[in-house]
Formats: C-alpha cells, structure tokens, sequence
C-alpha cells in the first residue's frame, strides 16, 4: 500500500476589520461578481454590475487587495480573487457538519464501486485531498486528508484547470513546474491544453497513470447553483484490478453522488 503523506500551511489568514453591514454586503456581492466572470473585471465594469459609487468600491477594492481577497492583474486596471477568496470555499469544505454529510456520500459510493472515492478541492496552484474512504482491498494508494498533489497531472487537477477561466489557466501554468510525477505524466504545456481541452468538452478528468504508475483515476465536477466547479469527486484504483475504461464507466454513479455533494453544500450555506 502506497502511502502519502500531507503538507499543511502555516500561514494563518489576518482577520477582517469590523464594517457597516451594508459595506460588508457589498463585498461580498462584489467577490461573487469577480467569482462568476470569464476573466478579470476593471472598476468601470464592477461599478456597473453593481451599481455602486467608483469612489466606494475603490476603497472596497483596496482594502480587499490588501488582505489577500483579491489580486490586482499586471495592467493594474482589473481585479480578479486572491488567494484568500479561495481559502473560503475550502474552508466550507472542510467545516464538520459539511464533511459529516459528505462522508456518508462517500462511504455509500464506495460500498457501490469497490473503489476509494475522494473529495477533492483546489487550493492556489495544488489539488488538497478533503476528505476520502478508501477501499478495502488490500491493494490501494493511501493518501491523507490535507495532502496537497499536483494539478498537471491529477484527474482531480486536470478537471480544475478544465474548468476555470482562461485567463486564471494561463497564470496558472505560467508558474507551474510541469514535473513528471510519473513516465507518463505530460510535461508539454502545449500538450497539456489540447488535454484541458477534451477534458473540458466532457466534464471528466482522467488520469491514466499519470501520477502514481499503476493507479487511474477519473473526476467528476461539485457544482453550485450557479454552475461553478466548487470541488471534485474521484474515483482511483490500481491497473491489477480496474482499467481506465472500467472506471470510466463509473461515471454516472460519481456525477450522482456529486449531485448529492453539491445539494449538502448548498444546505450548508443556506443556513449560514
């Protein structure tokens, strides 16, 4: 049994500053805005979408750079999420209640497949392991929640990059070191978009031995009401027992149990 081990931040997030609520609202409006677009919004386009004074959303905008919810793009005119934006979706993920009701999703697919299912989500330019029930055979990768792997060359990795705006993929593997995980890892960027490209057209990441030699996998989207990927569902197993094809075909089962998913993430936030 192959074992790998997690790697945990230890940055801790400064805290916010207390606000009006209106302002507060608004920022919040404002990062759901930025969360929905196809690429970076300059402040001309974000004061029309939200009807809001320049002067009040620049200050809005600054403060909210300044504490990491947001990035400033090279051409200093447009604003897209920052790093700490992102940490609050994992952090929903990773709430207990959320990873309670999750679990049972997991366990009651793996009792169906025979196979370890993993929650998966994207944290800056890695994949973090959110949650996980491993199968029973004896033969199987072991992987600890909060182990981050990489984007390039993951099922899990391949889909989030699929799925995110063009604009964020192209910063993104522009600091990405293509390093082959395993021989068959792709370590050609050209290469590796005509793969985001197929991916994207069928929702499914795939991952053929391209990580650990001998272990495939596939990915399937969590997506919230609005259509966005929130965090992935996987399936893996080792070639001795299961071909690619052969999980492949497991597909309707992870798109409804990540149906499923996505209803107890939406509960969640209604109740918050």
């Amino acid at each position: 049994m192959e074992h790998i081990k997690p790697k945990f931040a230890e940055d801790q997030p400064e805290p916010v500053s207390g606000e009006n609520p209106d302002r507060s609202l608004r920022a919040l409006l404002l990062l759901e805005v930025l969360a929905n677009a196809d690429a970076p919004l300059s402040l001309a386009q974000l004061c029309d979408r939200l009807a809001a004074p320049k002067a009040t959303l620049l200050r809005m905008l600054v403060a909210l750079e300044r504490l990491g919810f947001l990035l400033r793009e090279v051409d200093d005119k447009t604003y897209l999420l920052g790093p700490r934006a992102s940490r609050l979706g994992l952090a929903l993920l990773r709430n207990q209640v959320v990873l309670q009701r999750s679990r049972l999703v997991l366990q009651a697919l793996v009792r169906q497949l025979g196979e370890t299912c993993n929650l998966t989500a994207l944290d800056g330019d890695s994949v973090i392991y959110v949650d996980r029930v491993e199968t029973h055979e004896p033969l199987r990768l072991h992987v600890e929640p909060g182990t981050h792997v990489p984007l390039h060359c993951t099922a899990s990795g391949k889909l989030f990059l699929a799925e995110m705006p063009a604009h964020r993929r192209r910063d993104i593997l522009k600091q990405l070191e293509l390093t082959p995980s395993s021989d068959r890892s792709i370590t050609d960027c050209d290469l590796l978009e005509s793969e985001l490209e197929r991916i994207r057209a069928r929702g499914v990441g795939i991952d053929s031995e391209e990580f650990v030699r001998g272990m495939v996998a596939v990915a399937v989207p969590i997506r919230g009401a609005d259509g966005q990927c929130l965090a992935a569902l996987a399936c893996h197993a080792p070639t001795a027992r299961k071909s690619l094809n052969e999980l492949i075909e497991y597909i309707p089962q992870l798109q409804a149990a990540a149906a499923q998913l996505a209803l107890s993430l939406a509960l969640d936030s209604s109740r918050g």
